[in-house]
Parts: structure tokens; C-alpha cells; sequence
């Protein structure tokens, strides 16, 4: 059984910071369409960071000391992280 929970995190294009956060990706999506908003839509998981996610997952194993710092972790990303572009609302995959 899957107890990972998951939020639906907005960022606005050209935003420094997110524009709001969901529970779902059904909520997301309707406020993105009433507002018509450009950005990217990305999934995250609750309670455990990025870079520990995709070691967990087997999609990422650390190979080099410099991997391991906090400058690197703190900049992490993950192309496995599920995410949508959107322009004036509307999906751009």
C-alpha cells in the first residue's frame, strides 16, 4: 500500500517563489483555468526533500563527494518529479 502523500505546487512563470499549493491536481487545474495563469504545475511529496526522494527511489545514488553537500542538495532537482507547463491556463504538454 502507497502512504506517500503529494501537493500540487504552482509556480508562476518568471515567479521567484510559488504562487499557491494544492492537495490535488484536480484543485490546481481549476484554479489555473479560472485564472488563466502561465507557469509549471509540479508534484511534490510531503514530509521529505527532493534529493532524498530520488535516493529512496533508486533514481538518483550520489558519486561524489561534492554530491553530498549542502550547497548541492539545497539546488537539487529531479526530472522525475511530475510536472505540466501552462499557458493562460491552458496545458502546454
Amino acid at each position: 500500500m502507497n502512504n506517500e502523500l503529494y501537493v500540487w505546487v504552482f509556480q508562476g512563470s518568471k515567479a521567484s517563489f510559488p504562487s499557491a499549493i494544492f492537495s490535488s491536481k484536480e484543485k490546481a487545474i481549476c484554479w489555473i483555468k479560472k485564472h488563466k495563469v502561465s507557469g509549471m504545475l509540479s508534484k511534490y511529496p510531503l514530509d521529505i526533500s527532493i534529493y532524498d526522494w530520488t535516493i529512496t527511489k533508486g533514481f538518483f545514488k550520489p558519486k561524489r563527494d561534492d554530491q553530498k553537500t549542502p550547497k548541492f542538495i539545497q539546488n537539487f532537482s529531479s526530472v522525475y518529479i511530475e510536472d505540466s507547463q501552462y499557458i493562460d491556463g491552458i496545458c502546454d504538454d
